[in-house]
C-alpha cells in the first residue's frame, strides 16, 4: 500500500468516524439549531468542523473564572458593610406592567429598577469622546473604562493625553478591553498608558494554542462599553473608543452609534459590572466607600441595567426583548447593525405583529460583515410575509442598538439582535422606564428611519435568485455566527 492510498484510507475512515461520533455527541449538548448548524459543517468538513468545535463549540466559560465569579459573590455577601448599597427597588408606582418587568430585569441581572438619574443622549462619535474626556479632566479619585474595542487614532488622541493629565494628578485610572476587539492596542499603545500610571488589563485573554485556567474560546467576548468617573458619571452604549471610519473598515463609511451620559444611583450599577469585570481578570477587589460614594438624585429618569452573559444561568437580554415584544401593544421599533434572530425571538415578533402592533425594523443597508449581513437577509422573506416594516439604513453602517416598545419603555446598550450578542458575548444594556425617556429614544430611531428606505415585499421578491441561494446556505450554519 502507497503512503497515499494509506493517507486516503485514513482520512475517509476518521471522517466517519467522526461524523458519528459527533452525530451522537453535539445533540445532547445544544439546541436542535445550533446542533444542525454544527452537524452540517462536520458532515461536508469533518476534520475542519471537528477541529472548529474543538476550539469553539463549547460555550462554557473556563472553570477558574467561575470560581471568580463565585469567590466574588461570596466576598460581596460577607463584606456588605465596606460600601454604601445600591438603592432598592422603589418602583410600586410604575403602571403594573412595567413593575412586573422591572422585576424580571431585577431577577435576571440582579439590578433593580433606580429613580433620581438624569441622562444626556450622544449620537456623534466626536461628541461622546468631548464629553468623555471634559470628565475625565475634572476627574478627582478614578476612572474606569471598559472597551470592546480601544484604540489610539487621531480622534481618540485627546482620550488617551486626559488620561495622562488624571493619572499624572494622582487619579486612578483602570483600563480593561477585551483581548481580541482591542489585540491592536494592547499590541502597540498598552505599554504607552502603563508607563504613565495608567492601570491596563485584557478581559477574556485567548489562545487556540495554549490554554491556561482563565482563557476563553476566541469567539466568547466582552461587548461591554463602560465609563465611570468618580462613581458618579458614567456612559455605556454602542460607542468603541475608536474614530467612526474604524480605519477604513467599511470603505469609508463611518458607523453611527448611541451612548448615553449618566448621572444618579443608576452610576453605582454600572461601577458593580466594571468591578466585577475587573475582579475575574485580576483578582481585585475594589468596592469600597469610595469606588461606591453615596447615590444623589440628579433628575427624575427611571433606569435599570441589565448585564448578560456566559456568567448567568439564562439569555438575560433575549428574555427582555421577548417578554417586552409579548407585552407591546401599539408600537415597536428595533434598531440593529446584525440580526439573526432565534426561533424564540421570530415566535415573539410574529406574535406582537398578530396582535396589531406595528413592528418596525432598522438595520443597515450595507454590513460591514458579508457573512452575518447574508445570513439577516435570509430572514427577510419571513418578516416581510408576518408584517414587519424593515427600513435599510443608507450610506453608512448603523450601529446604535435600541428598542422602544410603545411609549413607555425602551432599551439602549451593547447587545446586537442576534444570537451571538443573546448568548455568547458578555453584553450590558439599560431599560428606560416612562414616556420622557421612551420619548428621547424614539426621537432618535425616527432620524434613523428617515435616514432610510422601506423594503417591500414586492421589491424583496425580484432579488436575484443566486443570492438567494447564498442567504439561504448561510442561513444554515446562523446559529454559528
Amino acid at each position: 500500500m502507497t503512503l497515499g492510498i494509506f493517507l486516503y484510507s485514513f482520512y475517509e475512515l476518521s471522517s466517519v468516524i467522526i461524523r458519528i461520533v459527533l452525530l451522537g455527541y453535539i445533540p445532547l449538548r445544544h439546541s436542535p439549531n445550533t446542533a444542525m448548524a454544527w452537524l452540517l459543517a462536520i458532515y461536508f468538513w469533518p476534520w475542519m468542523g471537528f477541529l472548529l468545535y474543538a476550539a469553539l463549540g463549547s460555550t462554557a466559560l473556563p472553570s477558574e473564572r467561575i470560581r471568580r465569579h463565585e469567590s466574588l459573590l461570596q466576598t460581596l455577601g460577607e463584606k456588605k458593610h465596606a460600601f454604601p448599597k445600591i438603592p432598592d427597588d422603589d418602583s410600586n408606582w410604575l403602571p403594573e406592567d412595567l413593575t412586573r418587568f422591572g422585576a424580571l430585569g431585577k431577577k435576571l441581572g440582579d439590578m433593580s429598577i433606580t429613580t433620581g438619574n438624569s441622562f444626556t443622549l450622544i449620537d456623534e462619535a466626536e461628541e461622546f469622546l468631548k464629553l468623555l474626556c471634559a470628565d475625565l479632566e475634572n476627574a478627582g479619585h478614578s476612572v474606569h473604562l471598559l472597551f470592546y474595542i480601544f484604540a489610539r487614532d487621531a480622534m481618540t488622541q485627546p482620550l488617551f493625553d486626559a488620561l495622562e493629565r488624571a493619572a499624572a494628578r494622582g487619579v486612578t485610572c483602570r483600563v480593561l478591553v477585551d483581548a481580541v476587539g482591542s489585540k491592536p492596542f494592547l499590541k502597540n499603545d498598552a505599554k504607552y498608558l502603563s508607563e504613565r500610571g495608567i492601570r491596563v488589563e485584557e478581559a477574556l485573554p485567548s489562545g487556540l494554542l495554549r490554554r491556561t485556567p482563565t482563557m476563553a474560546r476566541y469567539d466568547l467576548r466582552n461587548h461591554r462599553k463602560i465609563a465611570v468617573i468618580d462613581g458618579r458619571i458614567g456612559y455605556t452604549g454602542s460607542h468603541n473608543a475608536i474614530e467612526p471610519s474604524y480605519g477604513g473598515k467599511a470603505k469609508g463609511r463611518l458607523w453611527r452609534d448611541l451612548t448615553l451620559r449618566l448621572e444618579g444611583p443608576v452610576v453605582s450599577q454600572l461601577q458593580g459590572v466594571f468591578l466585577e469585570d475587573w475582579y475575574v481578570e485580576t483578582r481585585e477587589m475594589l468596592f469600597s466607600e469610595e469606588t461606591f460614594p453615596k447615590p444623589e438624585r440628579t433628575g427624575n429618569s427611571v433606569i435599570q441595567t441589565v448585564p448578560s452573559g456566559p456568567s448567568y444561568p439564562w439569555q438575560n437580554y433575549q428574555r427582555l426583548v421577548v417578554a417586552a415584544l409579548h407585552g407591546a401593544k401599539q408600537r415597536v421599533v428595533i434598531t440593529t447593525p446584525y440580526l439573526i434572530p432565534d426561533d424564540e425571538l421570530l415566535h415573539a415578533m410574529e406574535t406582537a405583529v398578530l396582535s396589531d402592533v406595528r413592528l418596525q425594523l432598522v438595520i443597515p443597508e450595507k454590513s460591514d460583515q458579508l457573512l452575518v449581513g447574508s445570513a439577516a437577509k435570509a430572514y427577510f422573506d419571513e418578516l416581510l410575509a408576518m408584517g414587519v416594516e424593515i427600513y435599510l439604513f443608507q450610506q453608512d453602517i448603523l450601529h446604535s442598538k435600541t428598542m422602544s416598545i410603545d411609549y413607555d419603555l425602551a432599551f439602549l446598550g451593547t447587545s446586537n439582535f442576534d444570537i451571538r450578542s443573546f448568548a455568547l458575548n458578555f453584553e450590558l444594556n439599560l431599560v428606560l422606564y416612562g414616556t420622557g425617556e421612551t420619548a428621547a429614544i424614539r426621537m432618535i430611531q425616527e432620524k434613523y428611519i428617515a435616514a432610510s428606505r422601506r423594503l417591500t415585499a414586492e421589491e424583496w421578491a425580484e432579488s436575484p435568485g443566486a443570492m438567494r441561494v447564498v442567504h439561504g446556505v448561510t442561513k444554515l450554519f446562523s446559529p454559528l455566527l
